[in-house]
């Protein structure tokens, strides 16, 4: 396993009225991230939130290219960004046990945390189509040029870890600083990873390894 040290390279926040930051993705343009009451839109470039959805937001959000996903309690609620609708709506797996959300492959990958584990989900009917174990906290989750990376938070240590996807052993790992907590995680899709901060109302910009 390659183990080195995470390099933050950008801080955000903390933001006003935000105090927990949960899941996080990016449209291609904006990260968006759950802020307890609503899901907010940040510009990347400028660190400022430019909209927000009203919705319930306490664990793992999701883009599929067209419709945001956000776990609501013991729900995944699939929500139109362009107007704020609730389109659609599945049953989390951990029945409110859950944590990151990504999209992927067609399917959604959900975290549960406590469980240390990682759901591939059919995104219609909520079914589980296979179950990835981890040894760890299960925090956020993403896939970057398919690789399956998820985040960790147990004992005031946090890392972001790319997993084998039909295993689940440890190819890589990034170390967080000390104090440094990871609950939602996204791939820019390039040289950067988002994560969330969790209680400190923070997002922060980590460098992917290439």
């Amino acid at each position: 396993m390659q183990r080195s040290p995470a390099e933050i390279i950008r801080e955000y926040g903390p933001f006003p009225d935000v105090e927990h930051v949960s899941g996080v993705t990016f449209d291609g343009t904006h990260v968006w991230f759950g802020a307890g009451d609503r899901i907010a839109a940040l510009d990347p470039d400028s660190g400022r939130i430019v909209r927000a959805i009203a919705a319930p937001a306490h664990a793992g959000t999701a883009f599929d290219g067209t419709h945001l996903f956000q776990i609501a309690e013991a729900r995944i609620q699939k929500i139109d960004p362009a107007t704020g609708r609730v389109v659609g709506s599945i049953p989390a797996p951990g029945g409110g046990g859950d944590s990151g959300l990504a999209w992927a492959e067609g399917s959604l990958w959900v975290g549960q945390h406590r469980e240390r584990r990682i759901h591939q989900i059919d995104p219609e009917t909520g079914a589980v189509l296979r179950t990835i174990e981890s040894n760890r906290f299960v925090t956020g989750v993403t896939w970057a040029d398919g690789a399956l990376w998820h985040g960790t938070w147990e004992n005031e240590e946090s890392e972001l870890r790319r997993i084998d996807p039909r295993k689940g052993a440890v190819l890589e790992q990034l170390d967080m600083p000390p104090g440094v907590g990871v609950s939602g995680l996204e791939s820019d899709g390039a040289d950067r990873f988002f994560c969330g901060g969790g209680r400190s109302g923070r997002l922060r910009a980590v460098r992917r390894p290439r």
